[in-house]
This record gives structure tokens, C-alpha cells and sequence, in this order.
């Protein structure tokens, strides 16, 4: 029984410890750019993604400022029709895509 009672409680740890950026996923924010982005954008999400570097997508991002630098970006898009679910989604997206990285998009 105390063995259970420590795994149980080991995984719930775990499970509150991991960032909820852990869910999101880098094919979903492609995806997200390229059917609700890129007609607002006007160019392709590898262009978009290599507007920063990994390093500048991650400072933005944790500064709170990564809608405000998408917007800067793409000064056409309605944030309004970006549902919040999506966010760190396109995140992931921009910072594997982002300069320095070692992938490229197919969009």
C-alpha cells in the first residue's frame, strides 16, 4: 500500500510540475498558421517563423509579448479570430522553425 500511495504521488508531481507548453504541439501550430495565419500574413510560415531567432521566440513568449509581436508582424491579422487554445501552439511553431533552427516547414 505504501508503495502505491508513493507512485500515486510521485505521478501527480509530475503531472503538476510539467508545463503546460508540454501539450502543445509544433504540427498543430503549422497547421493553425497555415489555414488561419497566412491569408492575414500574406507569406509562408517559414517565413514568418525565421522573422526571429529560437533565443528571441523564447524571450518574447515568456515576456508575455508573443500575440503583440505576431500582430507586429502581421499588422492585418484579428487576434480576436485566434482562439487562446492556439497560442502555444504557434509558439512551438515558431520557435522550431525560428532562425537557428534546423528544420523547415512545409507550408
Amino acid at each position: 500500500m505504501k508503495k502505491l500511495v508513493t507512485a500515486l504521488t510521485l505521478v501527480a508531481f509530475a503531472m503538476v510540475s510539467t508545463p503546460t507548453i508540454a501539450t502543445a504541439s509544433v504540427a498543430k501550430g503549422q497547421k493553425i498558421y497555415k489555414k488561419k495565419l497566412r491569408k492575414y500574413c500574406g507569406f509562408s510560415g517559414v517565413r514568418f517563423a525565421r522573422t526571429h531567432t529560437q533565443d528571441e521566440w523564447e524571450e518574447i513568449y515568456e515576456d508575455g509579448e508573443f500575440k503583440a509581436e505576431t500582430k507586429k508582424i502581421c499588422p492585418k491579422l484579428p487576434l480576436k479570430k485566434i482562439k487562446k487554445s492556439w497560442w502555444d501552439h504557434l509558439y512551438e511553431f515558431t520557435y522550431e522553425y525560428g532562425t537557428g533552427g534546423s528544420h523547415v516547414p512545409k507550408c
